[in-house]
């Protein structure tokens, strides 16, 4: 009995602490903190020059917007390159790149015969890259007109190696899960914002739109599905700083179907315990900014799944020898709450969405798709090769 008591509000404490005390933690001390302020103005003449790395695969239905929304910006076009590779594309992505080569001269394109998966087209255009900032992003993330600017200021400040952008997504559908979506991004900017303030330590960056220093950049291995953890944490490693900058708003089509999303989370997890693994020097001491927020954000967050079941078998054993009503209440709550999954399906098929509903949907599934992850890591990631989720579901 004894033990059971300890592993199940040991369980019930660190999934708390990630998903609640946590952000509300972080909250309490960035309070009236600042950003860093050692910034180059918007038009500073020694602006750095910035190479935008994007790989793209069958992406004919946002390519055109996102060029566009690239060059559409404040930042000294004489200072911007775009350089794109076409993972052996299969769709009208390559001759619409063409097609907008000849509108922009600043845009060079090449286009893959073979698929290599996205690390290894990002370190092929990393090779070619002669500016000092790289900006990393993805084709289906439209840029702001000052996104690039509010990006690469704050290199003015040497011991920044890195920043993140600030994705805002849309909400599409009530019957899909893009409210849900959104909903989670929103907290996460606002948590790694003040990871950066505190301790300049965020972690991960958004894949869609981060810029780093070319000097401190580290590509993933070729065998890592997650290169935009793997770039944040490798420059904090090397003892410089990674922010978020919530001024460089920069608007993504998100997910909207849960089978896509679930897709991507797997996909995802599986290379965040290749990362665990490649980084875990960085969990210790535990104690110290950067490590507990590893602990808190990331870590705990990975193995939420692992604490659920933890936390489901010890309640079972707690009531099994007779524990109090307490725990039988835990172990209904347990039991119900993935069943009203099924609840929100049967809902959603007469019509009707809760959006209550859809967060508990959401939150299990998500933490499935973890697990799912969990053990494709444990079996071996076989390829690096992606498909794209599904572009403009809102129309779908």
């Amino acid at each position: 009995m004894p033990v059971l008591l300890i592993v199940f509000w040991v369980c019930l404490l660190l999934v708390a602490h990630t998903y609640v005390l946590f952000p509300l933690l972080l909250r309490e001390l960035a309070r009236g903190r600042r950003q860093n302020q050692n910034v180059f103005g918007p038009t500073a003449a020694d602006l750095p020059a910035v190479d935008i790395l994007l790989a793209a695969h069958n992406e004919e239905a946002v390519i055109v917007e996102k060029i566009r929304s690239t060059f559409a910006t404040t930042y000294p076009l004489d200072r911007l390159r775009l350089l794109v590779g076409s993972d052996n594309s299969s769709d009208q992505t390559n001759e619409l790149l063409a097609r907008l080569a000849t509108q922009y001269p600043r845009l060079h394109f090449e286009a893959y015969t073979k698929r290599i998966g996205k690390p290894g087209v990002i370190e092929n255009l990393a090779q070619q890259a002669t500016a000092p900032i790289l900006v990393l992003t993805d084709a289906n993330v439209f840029f702001a007109p000052d996104t690039l600017y509010h990006l690469v200021k704050h290199f003015q400040h040497p011991p920044i190696g890195l920043v993140g952008g600030h994705i805002l997504n849309p909400e599409h559908r009530a019957e899909g899960i893009s409210g849900q979506e959104k909903a989670y991004l929103e907290r996460e900017n606002l948590i790694k914002y003040r990871e950066g303030v505190l301790w300049g330590s965020m972690m991960g960056a958004f894949g869609g739109c981060f810029a780093v220093r070319r000097a401190c950049y580290h590509p993933a291995p070729a065998a890592f599905l997650v290169d935009d953890f793997y770039s944040t944490m490798a420059v904090v490693r090397d003892g410089y700083q990674a922010i978020n900058e919530l001024d460089a708003v920069c608007y993504e089509d998100v997910s909207d179907r849960l089978p896509e999303e679930f897709r991507r989370k797997a996909r995802i997890s599986a290379g965040n315990f290749q990362n665990l693994k490649e980084f875990r020097a960085l969990l210790w001491p535990p104690w110290q900014g950067g490590a507990f927020a590893l602990w808190s954000h990331k870590v705990l967050r990975w193995y939420t799944p692992h604490l659920l079941l933890l936390l489901l078998l010890a309640t079972v054993g707690l009531v099994g020898r007779g524990a109090g009503w307490f725990f039988q209440m835990a172990l209904a709550g347990q039991l119900a709450l993935p069943l009203l999954l099924l609840v929100d399906g049967g809902l959603r098929r007469l019509g009707w969405n809760s959006r209550l509903l859809r967060f508990i949907t959401h939150f299990y599934s998500m933490n499935a798709a973890l697990l799912v992850g969990y053990v494709r890591y444990l079996r071996g990631v076989k390829t690096t090769i992606w498909q794209p989720t599904q572009r403009f579901q809102q129309g779908r």
